[in-house]
């Protein structure tokens, strides 16, 4: 009698080849029960190929995918449950209904299907939400649905391609606790992700890049690769811009990013950090950088173009009570902020907490309920288009044509923001060159990479130099070296005096603001610097080295427990 195989799923050798493109270069990896696994990468490493050859959805161009110990395309579909990238539902379908059109597709019998979908509803606190529609969902519930739909029969093998994309800290952690539940049952899990901080805490990791397996094993094992190496070196005020370019194109540092009022640093083999710089714990995130070969240089080639915005001594934006209601809805309750010139601005929050409503008020995009914004000087009740002339808008989703090339999408935009002639035709090449379009010009835009797409979004944005840029989310889903390249153009731009107002869910990234602005339930509920926000979570936490994610997190349930007491008492 042959033993059952040790593990739930191989591939063995395998290559996978689109034409003369090859996604996949001789991969060999086992996934096995109970273990949580990893799959990281740069855009375009191969990782969404890797999934889909497990799922049974393509056939290897060379060697073997098994799973179950049978071809993946001939495996028991009902004992695999698949997550893809963009959530997988039906977004003229309720929540209920998306679930059991999954339970009828997978062949659950309707006699088990209320029990299933109680289990789920409550696992991903979906249960108020049943009627509502999954296309008025948030971006993290939306997240929870497609991980119940993959799980209406509870599989062996789950494969989740980044599940927590586009979600805010709280979503994330808390898909992450239903998914760990899963392999502490027995159920094998491959997680692909853009968080590092998630790939940090699985079993083990897959790392790809350009198709090629470059480390599969535990994730201490390739952060012990940067050990002794990892520096801070505190830097306040607007000089750590400066200065993080600097040492962003010395030939010792491997890579710099910032974290509030201090650069970290990730040193050469060998070479001496900079005077007073105090060792640092690595990160996975520094050996994954490491070993794609170091981050970007710290010179902007877009700042270097940009013209110096002048100071006027007046704040850049301004939002003054901003509010919005649909009906009995309130969006965006209250909103006061201001921001100088030169100043990166953030604003955070979980899914739908009314970020996005914000920005496209003050973008001109939304007429306020109540309350004023203005923007460059330009008030948005009378001067909303000249407002829009003075910011570079850069959308939370892919908002440029599709089905344009990318020389047709930068012509168009061009011609919006008024550039004509010689005028527009050198912008157009300066924005190829930047970001390195050239070989893409005639590829429509809705088939460009990820990366690619985020540069050619911000391209698109800074087209006619505005003084003001607004970037929703505009890394979302690119890989660590793709956010430090934006991130290098982005201080290049505030070094010039542009002013920067940001949503993100990196809060790795949001370390970079000079501000921060956390809004919750529609309402502002804290304002500070990051290094203020984690001084003001330690304090109410215990915790004396909380990461900007910890005082995020640590606000959030704090505002609730007060939200509850408050009831309580009522």
């Amino acid at each position: 009698m042959t033993a059952a195989p040790a593990f739930t799923a191989e591939l063995h050798g395998v290559s996978r080849r689109f034409g003369a493109a090859t996604a996949l270069d001789d991969i060999s990896i086992v996934i096995r029960p109970g273990v949580m696994s990893g799959l990281v990468g740069p855009d375009g490493a191969g990782k969404t190929t890797l999934i889909r050859l497990l799922a049974g959805l393509l056939d290897p161009t060379a060697g073997r995918v098994t799973v179950f110990g049978q071809p993946a395309t001939r495996a028991d579909r009902a004992r695999v449950g698949y997550m893809p990238q963009r959530f997988g539902l039906y977004e003229d379908l309720s929540v209920i209904e998306n679930l059991r059109l999954y339970a009828n597709l997978r062949g659950v019998v309707a006699r088990d299907q209320a029990r299933r979908f109680d289990d789920l509803l409550r696992l991903t606190d979906l249960t108020g939400f049943q009627q509502r529609l999954a296309g008025r969902l948030s971006g993290g519930m939306k997240q929870k649905l497609g991980l119940a739909c993959a799980l209406v029969q509870t599989p062996d093998l789950l494969l989740l391609d980044e599940p927590g994309v586009g979600v805010d800290p709280v979503s994330r952690r808390e898909l992450w606790r239903m998914v760990q539940n899963l392999t502490g049952a027995g159920i094998a899990v491959l997680w692909s992700t853009a968080y590092l901080d998630e790939a940090e805490k699985c079993d083990e990791v897959f790392l790809l890049s350009e198709g090629r397996l470059l480390h599969a094993g535990p994730p201490g094992d390739l952060t012990a690769d940067v050990a002794g190496r990892v520096f801070g070196l505190r830097s306040p005020g607007q000089g750590r811009r400066r200065l993080l370019a600097q040492l962003m194109d010395r030939d010792d540092i491997r890579d710099a990013t910032i974290q509030g009022g201090s650069l970290r640093l990730l040193m050469q083999p060998g070479a001496a950090p900079p005077e007073a710089a105090i060792p640092a714990r690595p990160r996975f995130e520094d050996a994954f950088v490491d070993r794609l070969g170091g981050g970007p240089g710290g010179t902007s080639a877009l700042a270097e173009t940009y013209p110096l915005i002048p100071e006027t001594g007046a704040p850049v934006i301004e939002a003054q009570g901003l509010s919005k209601r649909f009906g009995a809805f309130i969006a965006a309750d209250n909103i006061r902020f201001d921001v100088p010139r030169g100043e990166i601005f953030g604003l955070l929050g979980p899914n739908g907490a009314g970020k996005s409503t914000t920005f496209k008020m003050l973008c001109g995009l939304l007429t306020p309920s109540s309350g004023t914004g203005r923007v460059a000087g330009h008030d948005l009740h009378h001067a909303r288009a000249a407002a829009r002339q003075s910011l570079g808008y850069m959308a939370q989703k892919f908002s440029l044509y599709g089905d344009l090339s990318v020389r047709q999408n930068l012509n168009f935009f061009a011609g919006v923001y008024g550039l004509h002639g010689r005028a527009r035709r050198d912008k157009i090449a300066q924005m190829t060159d930047i970001f390195h379009l050239g070989p893409y010009l005639r590829q429509n835009a809705g088939a460009l990479p990820l990366g690619f797409k985020q540069r050619l979004s911000l391209a698109c944005a800074v087209m006619h130099a505005p003084p003001v840029l607004f970037l929703d989310e505009p890394t979302s889903g690119v890989d660590p070296i793709v956010r430090r390249e934006f991130w290098s153009h982005i201080n290049g731009l505030v070094q010039k005096g542009v002013t920067v107002l940001v949503t993100t869910h990196f809060m790795e990234e949001a370390e970079y603001c000079d501000r921060i602005q956390v809004i919750y339930r529609a309402a502002p509920i804290a304002l500070g610097t990051p290094d203020s926000l984690k001084s003001d979570a330690a304090a109410r936490t215990g915790d004396p080295d909380p990461t900007l994610q910890d005082a995020f997190i640590s606000l959030i349930e704090d505002h609730d427990a007060r939200r509850a007491r408050t009831g309580d008492a009522a």
